[in-house]
């Protein structure tokens, strides 16, 4: 601004009645990886003191649990949860400016005395500096069973989530390493290759297209599901392949997988982050869970799940009912 534009400025300032336009409010900038893995820091520490904070959450932000809306700051974990667990998988998506995130929390049991450790995945939005959204998957001692027979016989024990997700320590230094900048999938190839573990397990024929590494590796819940496995071929335990166990071991148990909601894609690290709904109508229910995927070269390397048995057809609570039934892809924005 000249000098003249300046006393112009100055003196209109100073006209009684003239009215003063104010700035517009900037938008906060975009938040890059480590701010991003911040966001689900401060989370968990405003749920762990069960504070929402307007310099935190925006006044509209919306809250679900297990595919539930509630009341952010009130109830489910927020008002069990008393310590951050050990384990801690974030997966920043910069580009649509959400985290996702896998890991373990310590909650309150059936009594103010008891303590117990849960299975936690979430997802958070992130616009003008504040959370928009909040989706979290929690996974606690009475809902991880495997099923029975659906008779007389029990369920067979799956051992606590959170506990076994602990144990795990910290996720494997595969994830971890960069993906080179010229062997970096777009966004939509690298959903798509995560898509096809989900095509290839509903319905399963033990003929689909199983995109999987020679040395894929996956736990779910904090378990190596793919160790000490009876081949039904052979009749032999051991050490199953990942593309093994599809072609095998793992025909017509999922009868489908819907709601397909791919929420978080790390490009750097060739992570893809996923929410999904398996059903089994044999045995009318539902695992609802979070899932993720590394990737390298169009082939699947590492998964990792955190799930929960919840109602046969449960909905996301973020989805039409069109979607929610639906196994089409949903890249999440």
């Amino acid at each position: 601004m000249n000098a003249k534009a300046a006393w112009i400025a100055i003196a209109m300032l100073a006209v009684p009645g003239l009215p003063v336009l104010a700035q517009a409010p900037q938008p906060a900038p975009a938040c890059d990886r480590t701010c991003l893995n911040g966001f689900v820091d401060r989370y968990i520490q405003a749920m762990v003191r069960h504070e929402v904070a307007d310099d935190l959450f925006a006044r509209d932000a919306r809250f679900t649990e297990n595919g539930i809306r509630l009341p952010l700051g009130k109830e489910g974990s927020w008002h069990l949860a008393t310590a951050r667990g050990t384990y801690s998988f974030y997966v920043p998506d910069v580009e649509t400016q959400q985290v996702a995130f896998l890991g373990t929390l310590r909650e309150r049991g059936r009594s103010a005395t008891e303590q117990r450790v849960v299975g936690y995945s979430l997802r958070l939005k992130v616009r003008d500096g504040k959370i928009t959204e909040v989706e979290q998957l929690v996974s606690r001692p009475a809902t991880n069973l495997f099923a029975g027979n659906g008779n007389a016989a029990p369920a067979t024990p799956f051992g606590n989530t959170g506990d076994n997700v602990e144990k795990m320590g910290a996720p494997h230094p595969r994830f971890a390493a960069d993906i080179p900048a010229n062997q970096r999938e777009t966004r939509e190839a690298l959903i798509r290759t995560a898509n096809a573990y989900f095509t290839g397990l509903q319905a399963n024929d033990g003929k689909g297209y199983y995109p999987f590494t020679d040395d894929c590796i996956r736990f779910e819940n904090g378990f190596d599901v793919l160790a000490n496995l009876l081949d039904p071929d052979t009749q032999k335990r051991g050490r199953m392949t990942c593309k093994r166990q599809f072609e095998v071991a793992l025909k017509n148990v999922v009868s489908r997988v819907r709601d397909r909601r791919f929420v978080a894609v790390d490009r750097e690290k060739g992570i893809v982050f996923a929410f999904a709904f398996f059903d089994h109508e044999n045995i009318n229910w539902t695992w609802q869970l979070a899932e993720l995927f590394r990737i390298e070269n169009g082939q699947i390397a590492r998964i990792e799940a955190i799930f929960h048995q919840a109602p046969y057809g449960t909905p996301s609570g973020w989805s039409t009912y069109e979607q929610s039934i639906s196994d089409a892809i949903q890249d999440v924005r």
